[in-house]
C-alpha cells in the first residue's frame, strides 16, 4: 500500500508541476490564457477535449450505469458519435467566428452574433450555474478514487484539498495551456487503466469472451435489453437522451470555448474525425460493469463497481496506479472548468453588465482571484455536501442544452434575432427547471431536457419569423 501512496501522490504532483511549468515562458494575456493563443495542433485538440469530456464519470458513472441499469447505459456510446458528428459542421464555423471578432468564450458568441449584452449575461450564468455543481461532482469523485485506492490511508478530503491547490496553481499560472499539457498524462494513465481492466477481468473470472457474455445472459437475461434493470428507460428514453445529450454535447462553456484555441477550422474538422475512437475505452468500462455484476452483486453504490472489482483482483499498487489515473483524470476537467467559469463571471457578467470600460489586465487580474472564490466553493460543497448536487448537475446539462438554437440558427440562419433566441433560451430553460425540480422526468417516456429543447426550438423559430433583425444585427449575420 506504502508503494500505491507514492504511484498517487507523485502523479498528482507530477501532473501540476508539468501545468505549472507550461505556462512559464508565455506571457500571460487573456488570449492565452483563456484560448491558448489559438495555437494548439492536431494532437492537443484531441487531447484537450478528450481531457474535458472523458471525467471521473468515466471511470465511475459508465460502469456504475452497466453494473446497475444494464442497457440504457449504451446511450453513452451513441450519443458520443452524433456530438462528434455534429462537430465537423458546427465547430470550424465557431472558430472562424471567434478568429475574426476575438471571441474568448460562448457568451461573447452571443453577445456579437446577436448585438445583445443582455443575452450574453444570461448565457453566462446559465453556464456559471451548469459548471459549479460540475466542478463539485469532479472534486468529489476524485475524493472517492484516491480514497479507495489509497486504502483509506488518504482521506477524501485531504485528497481533495491537496489537488484544490495543484489545480488552482496550474490554472493561475498558465490557463488552458497547464490545462492540454496535463491532459496528455490524464489520457495516457486513462487508457492504459482501462485497457488493462477491462480487457482483462472478463478473462480472468471467465476464461474468455464468450464464457462471460454467456453466463450474463443466463444470470441477468434483461440486463442487456431495454428498459435493462430499470422500469422507466425504454427506447422512447434512450433515443430522445441521445438527441438531447449529441445537440447539446459542445454546448457546455468550456467544451466550446475550446474549439477556439486551435490553429485552425481544419484542425477542428480532422478533430472530429479522430475523436470516435475514445468511445473504445468507453466500451471497456461496460466490460469492468458487466463483469462485477457478475462477481460481486449486490453493491450499495453501483458507481464503485470499477474501483471495487480492482480492488478484489489486482494488487494494492496496481489499485494505487489505477487512483492515480482517476485523479488526474478529475483534475484537467476540474482545471478547464474553474477556468472558463471564472472568465464567464468577470468578462461576461462584471465587465458586460456592470463595467465595459473595464482593461483587459484588470479582468484577467480578477478573472484569477475568481479561480480561487469558484474553487473554495466547489471544494466546500464537495466534502462537507457530496451527494446534495447530483440533480442540479443533470438540470445543468439540460440548461447548457438549451444554447444549441442560438448558436447553430446565428452561424447558419441570417434571419435568427435577438428576441427569438432570448425568448426561446428563457422559455426552455423554464421549462426544463419546472419538470427536473417538479419530478417530470420522464415526461410520456422522453427525457425531459429534450422536452425542454423542443419547446425552445419551436419558440425561437416562431419568434424569428415574426419579428426583424435590426440593421446592425443584420450586418452581423452578413
Amino acid at each position: 500500500m506504502n508503494t500505491a501512496l507514492l504511484i498517487i501522490f507523485g502523479t498528482i504532483v507530477g501532473s501540476a508541476m508539468v501545468g505549472i511549468f507550461a505556462g512559464r515562458r508565455v506571457k500571460m494575456n487573456l488570449e492565452n490564457w483563456t484560448v491558448g493563443g489559438r495555437q494548439f495542433g492536431i494532437l492537443i485538440i484531441w487531447l484537450l477535449m478528450a481531457g474535458e469530456i472523458y471525467t471521473t464519470f468515466t471511470f465511475l458513472g459508465a460502469s456504475g450505469w452497466a453494473y446497475s441499469k444494464g442497457a440504457p447505459a449504451f446511450y453513452i456510446l451513441v450519443y458520443g458519435a452524433l456530438a462528434y458528428t455534429l462537430s465537423f459542421f458546427i465547430l470550424p464555423a465557431v472558430w472562424r467566428a471567434g478568429k475574426k471578432h476575438h471571441l474568448h468564450t460562448q457568451p461573447d458568441f452571443f453577445i456579437k452574433r446577436y448585438d445583445s449584452r443582455t443575452l450574453g449575461v444570461l448565457v453566462a450564468l446559465i453556464g456559471v450555474f451548469s459548471i459549479i455543481p460540475y466542478l463539485q461532482l469532479q472534486l468529489a469523485g476524485l475524493g472517492l478514487i484516491v480514497e479507495v485506492a489509497s486504502g483509506g490511508a488518504i482521506g477524501s478530503g485531504w485528497a481533495i484539498g491537496i489537488s484544490f491547490v495543484l489545480t488552482c496553481a496550474f490554472v493561475y499560472t498558465s490557463g488552458l495551456k497547464g490545462a492540454a499539457w496535463v491532459a496528455v498524462i490524464k489520457d495516457v494513465l486513462m487508457i492504459l487503466a482501462v485497457a488493462i481492466v477491462g480487457l482483462g477481468v472478463p478473462i480472468i473470472y471467465f476464461g474468455s469472451y464468450d464464457a462471460f457474455f454467456r453466463r450474463l445472459m443466463e444470470k441477468m437475461p434483461h440486463h442487456l435489453v431495454f428498459p435493462g434493470s430499470t422500469p422507466d428507460m425504454d427506447v422512447l428514453w434512450v433515443m430522445s437522451t441521445i438527441l438531447l445529450t449529441g445537440l447539446g454535447f459542445y454546448m457546455w462553456p468550456h467544451v466550446f470555448s475550446s474549439a477556439y484555441s486551435a490553429r485552425s477550422d481544419q484542425i477542428i474538422k480532422r478533430n472530429a474525425i479522430i475523436m470516435p475512437l475514445y468511445q473504445i475505452p468507453i466500451l471497456l468500462v461496460f466490460m469492468v460493469g458487466f463483469t462485477a455484476l457478475l462477481v460481486i452483486p449486490g453493491l450499495e453504490n453501483s458507481d464503485m463497481a470499477f474501483l471495487e472489482l480492482v480492488k478484489q483482483t489486482y494488487p494494492p499498487w496496481f489499485l494505487g496506479f489505477v487512483g492515480a489515473a482517476g485523479a488526474v483524470t478529475a483534475m484537467v476537467p476540474a482545471a478547464i472548468l474553474v477556468l472558463y467559469a471564472a472568465t464567464l463571471l468577470v468578462k461576461n457578467v462584471y465587465q458586460t453588465a456592470f463595467r465595459p470600460q473595464a482593461k483587459e489586465v484588470t479582468v484577467m487580474r480578477l478573472s484569477r482571484i475568481m479561480v480561487l472564490v469558484i474553487m473554495a466553493v466547489a471544494l466546500a460543497l464537495a466534502i462537507f455536501f457530496p451527494n446534495e448536487l447530483v440533480n442540479l448537475l443533470i438540470l445543468g446539462y439540460d440548461g447548457v442544452c438549451q444554447f444549441f438554437p442560438g448558436v447553430v440558427l446565428g452561424l447558419f440562419w441570417k434571419r435568427a434575432t435577438r428576441t427569438g433566441v432570448l425568448s426561446g433560451l428563457l422559455v426552455g430553460s423554464v421549462t426544463v427547471a419546472v419538470l427536473i425540480l417538479g419530478g417530470f422526468d420522464p415526461v410520456f417516456g422522453l427525457n425531459a431536457g429534450f422536452v425542454g429543447l423542443v419547446i425552445n426550438a419551436a419558440v425561437t423559430v416562431g419568434v424569428c419569423l415574426v419579428t426583424r433583425p435590426t440593421p446592425r444585427e443584420q450586418m452581423l449575420a452578413d
